[in-house]
C-alpha cells in the first residue's frame, strides 16, 4: 500500500536535504507531493533551482502519512511562518501521524509552535542556542513517538531511510538501501 507524504519546501530550503527526503522515499514506493509555501520555483539555499508540484494551499484538507520539513536557512523560517502548513502539522501532531524535520527545521520551524513538546529530539548544533528550554539528543537521527528528527545534510540519508522503516518497515528498508549500494543500514535499522 503506498503512503502519501507531504515534503514543504520554501525559498532558501536546504537542497541536498529535500531533493534526498523525496528521492528516497519514492524509491520506496511512497506518493510523495513537494509543495511550496512560497513560489512552484524556489532557489534554495546553496542556489539549486527546485520546482514544487504545488503551492502548500492545494494541500490542506488532504491526509498524509507524513510531513517532512527539509532544513535550510531561511528556509525553516519561511516553513515556520506558513500558517496553513503549521495548521496541518498541528493536525498530523494531535492525530498521531509522524511528522519530521531535520537540520534547522526542528529548531526553527517546530520549536516555536510547540512541535517539539514531550519529544525527544535532535538538530543542527548551529541552532541549540534556540532552544531555551529543550536540549537536543547528539545524535544523527532520532525517533520519538510520531515525531523523526535529524541534524543535517550529513544524515539525509540515514534519516531518509529511518523514515521508510517508519512508513513500511526495515524489509523495504533494506531493499531500497541496497539498490542504492549502502552497506552499513544494519546500523541504521538498530538506532
Amino acid at each position: 500500500m503506498s503512503k502519501n507524504v507531504l515534503v514543504p519546501i520554501a525559498q532558501g530550503s536546504e537542497e541536498l536535504e529535500a531533493v534526498c527526503i523525496v528521492d528516497v522515499l519514492r524509491r520506496a514506493g511512497a506518493f510523495v507531493t513537494v509543495a511550496s509555501v512560497d513560489q512552484l520555483q524556489i532557489i534554495a539555499s546553496k542556489g539549486v533551482r527546485l520546482i514544487a508540484d504545488c503551492l502548500i494551499e492545494e494541500c490542506t484538507g488532504n491526509l498524509y502519512d507524513l510531513i517532512v520539513l527539509p532544513g535550510g536557512m531561511p528556509g525553516a523560517e519561511h516553513l515556520r511562518d506558513s500558517q496553513k502548513l503549521l495548521s496541518m502539522l498541528k493536525q498530523q501532531k494531535n492525530a498521531g501521524r509522524p511528522y519530521a524535520a531535520i537540520c534547522a527545521a526542528p529548531a526553527v520551524a517546530l520549536y516555536p509552535h510547540g512541535l517539539l513538546d514531550g519529544h525527544r529530539f535532535t538538530c543542527h548544533p548551529n541552532f541549540k542556542s534556540l532552544l531555551k528550554d529543550m536540549t537536543p539528543l547528539d545524535s544523527p537521527v532520532v525517533v520519538d513517538g510520531n515525531l523523526i528528527t535529524s541534524r543535517g545534510a550529513g544524515a539525509a540519508v540515514e534519516f531518509s531511510l529511518k523514515l521508510v522503516e517508519q512508513l513500511f518497515g526495515k524489509t523495504k528498508t533494506q531493499e531500497v538501501a541496497k539498490g542504492m549500494v549502502l552497506k552499513n543500514v544494519r546500523r541504521i535499522l538498530s538506532a
